[in-house]
């Protein structure tokens, strides 16, 4: 008896929900619906690659392979693991077993940058994702419910996904009673990783009213609709949209801070304290600090999937303002690369760095889209030397670098500059890392508001300081 039969064999009795994909949001999701109150079984599926198989044998074997703060995640795992409900394979055809599937596959953009010429050009590859749906659609049971979690091109549900479904029934001569709905995450890695799914509002639509009401009893299952109603909205193309609005106002607002980032440099103020008192009016709470860059997979790619799905789905124009912010955003580490350029005077080769936090946000160990990756890349272009610590990160995927986690090992070089990138509390909090800044004895700069007010009055007193935001440091 296999692994797979085995455990169908022992979960028998429970509706089997399969998560496609064991990425960031699928895995945590996969742990929320092995821990729901009603009785399911999960299967995660990935991808039959070198990555794929490595995260699968973990989950089988006692290891989770996602990183994070969030304490509930690992209770929640050996939680599974106790019940004997949830189950890690790369075989494509469990889709047979399925009651509920849900979707939280990558769907990517691809950029190009001319920067000599100012130019930004994108491209979103929808084939990928075509051909997972096309494997579940051959497979899946005929009154199975398929819930896309994906961030997807608006119109995708209903224009793309659906008419997959209906050719490949019609191919097996089988009914189309399969029930669809688009319900997008709101998944907020860090200490709240399981509470940002169990407890916080949720949208969703289907194709049709079965649909819809399918999604509403799962979503009920999983998640405390009594503190945290569902919203229903019409259609799934309402709900497509609804995401990736959401995450390009939270762009637009990035962007829209970066320029009054650099005016208050120039005037000498302090960003912080003015953006604090503004926040006062409730009108207003929701206006972005400055910072380093934006970074992750939602606001880094959203608002180009809804430029997208304009042009090539429904044939209108695209969306120029939200466009214009993911540019904008992208290119925000060049502030912080100017910075230093200007104090070394344009002579970075041989300089040694120290960079301290590598994730694009704080209390995770996620270097998807990291903007420091670009200020990384810009410093080594001009022949600086960097060194990377993040206690959150034992290795830079996208940079193939080992990551050393001993801060100790750090003390022993005298660097020209620190950058503090990311405000993990493991940074913020970390005694060492104030005595280290304080030995460097040349230039520290801070990019994420990271240092206390008591901590800058005690660093500058040693080191020359550059606060991202703040004109009024000297």
């Amino acid at each position: 008896m296999t692994a797979l039969d085995h455990f169908l064999d022992k979960n028998k009795n429970k509706e089997i929900v399969i998560v496609q994909g064991l990425g960031f949001v699928g895995a945590i999701m996969a742990l929320v619906v092995a821990n729901s109150k009603k009785p399911y079984a999960v299967i995660g599926v990935d991808l039959p690659n070198i990555k794929g198989k490595s995260k699968v044998r973990d989950i089988n074997n006692g290891i989770f392979p996602i990183k994070s703060t969030d304490k509930k995640i690992l209770k929640y795992y050996n939680k599974s693991l106790e019940r004997g409900n949830f189950l890690a394979t790369t075989q494509n055809d469990v889709y047979k077993y399925a009651d509920i599937i849900i979707v939280d596959i990558n769907l990517d953009v691809e950029k190009k940058y001319d920067l000599h010429r100012n130019l930004f050009n994108f491209q979103v590859n929808i084939e990928p994702f075509k051909k997972a749906m096309r494997i579940i659609a051959k497979s899946c049971k005929q009154n199975a419910f398929i819930l896309i979690e994906t961030t997807v091109p608006p119109g995708t549900t209903e224009k793309i996904i659906d008419p997959i479904f209906k050719e490949e029934f019609k191919k097996r001569r089988v009914k189309t009673h399969y029930k669809l709905a688009h319900s997008y995450e709101r998944i907020m890695p860090g200490n709240n990783y399981i509470n940002s799914i169990e407890n916080y509002y949720r949208v969703y639509a289907g194709i049709n009213k079965k649909s819809s009401l399918k999604a509403k009893k799962f979503l009920s299952s999983i998640i405390d609709t009594k503190t945290y109603p569902l919203t229903e909205l019409k259609n799934t193309t309402s709900s497509e949209i609804a995401k990736v609005l959401e995450n390009s106002f939270r762009a637009m607002n990035i962007a829209f801070i970066q320029e009054w980032t650099e005016f208050a440099e120039n005037a000498k103020v302090n960003l912080y304290d003015i953006i604090d008192a503004i926040k006062k009016r409730d009108t207003h709470k929701n206006i972005m600090y400055p910072g380093l860059g934006v970074g992750g997979y939602c606001l880094t790619k959203d608002p180009l999937l809804a430029s997208w799905a304009s042009k090539n789905i429904f044939k209108g124009s695209i969306l120029k303002n939200s466009v214009k912010a993911v540019s904008i955003n992208d290119m925000m580490p060049m502030h912080t690369f100017k910075k230093i350029n200007e104090y070394f005077h344009q002579k970075i080769a041989g300089k040694k760095f120290l960079f301290i936090g590598l994730s694009y946000l704080k209390n995770i160990g996620d270097t998807r889209s990291t903007p420091v990756e670009l200020l990384f890349e810009k410093i080594k272009m001009n022949g600086g030397k960097i060194h990377l610590y993040d206690p959150l990160i034992e290795y830079w995927v996208e940079k193939k670098i080992k990551i050393d986690k001993k801060l100790d090992n750090f003390e022993k070089v005298k660097y020209d500059c620190i950058v503090l990138n990311t405000a993990h509390d493991k940074i913020r909090n970390n005694k060492k890392i104030i005595k280290l800044l304080i030995k460097n004895k040349k230039l520290v700069i801070d990019t994420n508001n990271i240092l206390t007010e008591n901590k800058i009055t005690k660093i500058q007193k040693h080191v020359d300081l550059i606060i991202i935001g703040r004109g009024d440091i000297k």
